[in-house]
């Protein structure tokens, strides 16, 4: 049987009388961001204890220094929701109940697993960590107490005084003779956040699936997190193509969600091959590197001739559209739209993008050698 734990649930397919494994589901309520505070703040203000976690320990006292707070770590009655496909009525199922029990197996092995169940990741809570022990550090050393992202925090102002002092001068939705500074935009968190559990799978008849939307909901953050920190446009402007490709890019680069690959390409009409190799093209230039692998255009003959230039150590080159390739050692160099310069090698029947982007020919070509 495989677990996946992840933020506030465990899932696992487990063999039953069918030939098809059922599906359960063990749903466990997530803290509230108050409730983290106060355990983070805890945990802290033991030096032995957060140097344990820092190391990548969970040790037994961190439970009482939980329990001190009012937040319990291990989930009690009515936090746990057991949900299972098979069709027996019993609550918890013995599939169910199974899935329990080497849930406390993943825990004795992982601690860790306990807090992500509560919502947060491992590097969540070290992270949450650091920060208050380097504000504990701040608050002793300096007058001006501790910072985030190097600017000090801003308390802001209610909106309820900002429209009494509007009120006050002149009527409702007037601006105050002499406003305040507006308060500082809040800067985005280090990393995007994860979506909390689904409450209610969707309907069977709906043809979602409850991973398809926790994925659109984590790759939404992602964007989101990615717009804030202006880090590009979050990929609002592909088409429905290239967004498809900029979606496998990442899926394959998270192990935890790599096992959906081959699902998604049927679901979508490709084979495997051929999303993976467009998928590995935008890893490696984005759009660009995407358009280069699956279309041709002709580029001027002035730059196709630095590409053979670069190629004459490899052999004789041909030249065609944007394309300048050595037949003999299965090589060829492609240039972009965008001015870029892309290396390939043959495969087969293919030609299989490898190197890139760059704007000297040479630079794509490491380290081959001349053929024959």
């Amino acid at each position: 049987m495989q677990l996946t734990v992840g933020p506030g649930e465990v899932r696992a397919p487990v063999h039953g009388s069918r030939v098809t494994p059922y599906l359960v589901r063990v749903r466990v309520r997530m803290f509230e961001p108050d409730e983290w505070d106060r355990l983070l703040d805890a945990i802290a203000a033991k030096a032995a204890h957060t140097a344990a976690l820092l190391d990548g320990e969970l040790p037994p006292e961190v439970v009482a220094d939980a329990a001190a707070v009012k937040v319990d770590l291990l989930p009690g009655p009515g936090e746990i929701g057991p949900r299972c496909s098979c069709p027996d009525w019993a609550d918890p199922c013995k599939h169910a109940a199974a899935v329990v029990y080497l849930v406390a197996e993943v825990l004795d092995a992982d601690p860790f697993a306990l807090l992500l169940l509560r919502g947060r990741t491992r590097e969540d809570v070290l992270a949450g960590l650091r920060q208050r022990r380097t504000a504990r550090a701040g608050a002793q050393v300096g007058p001006s107490g501790p910072v985030s992202y190097g600017r000090p925090p801003d308390p802001g102002m209610e909106a309820r005084q900002v429209w009494a002092r509007a009120a006050a001068a002149g009527g409702a939705g007037a601006l105050p003779p002499a406003p305040q500074p507006l308060p500082s935009v809040p800067l985005p968190p280090r990393h995007a956040g994860r979506p909390a559990a689904l409450a209610v799978d969707p309907p069977a008849s709906s043809g979602l699936r409850a991973r398809d939307l926790t994925d659109l909901a984590t790759d939404a953050a992602e964007r989101a997190w990615a717009l804030c920190n202006g880090e590009g446009d979050g990929g609002l402007t592909l088409d429905p193509e290239l967004d498809l490709v900029r979606w496998t890019a990442g899926l394959l680069a998270d192990p935890g969600r790599r096992s959906g690959f081959d699902d998604l390409a049927v679901r979508a009409g490709y084979r495997p091959r051929d999303l993976g190799r467009l998928a590995q093209a935008w890893r490696l230039g984005g759009a660009d590197a995407v358009e280069v692998c699956e279309q041709s255009w002709l580029a001027p003959l002035d730059v196709l001739d630095e590409g053979r230039a670069a190629l004459v150590p490899v052999g004789a080159a041909r030249l065609w559209r944007n394309r300048v390739t050595v037949a003999a050692a299965g090589v060829q160099l492609r240039f972009s739209q965008a001015s870029r310069w892309y290396r390939f090698e043959q495969a087969g029947n293919s030609w299989e993008l490898l190197a890139g982007p760059a704007d000297d020919p040479g630079a794509v070509l490491g380290d081959l050698r001349p053929s024959g």
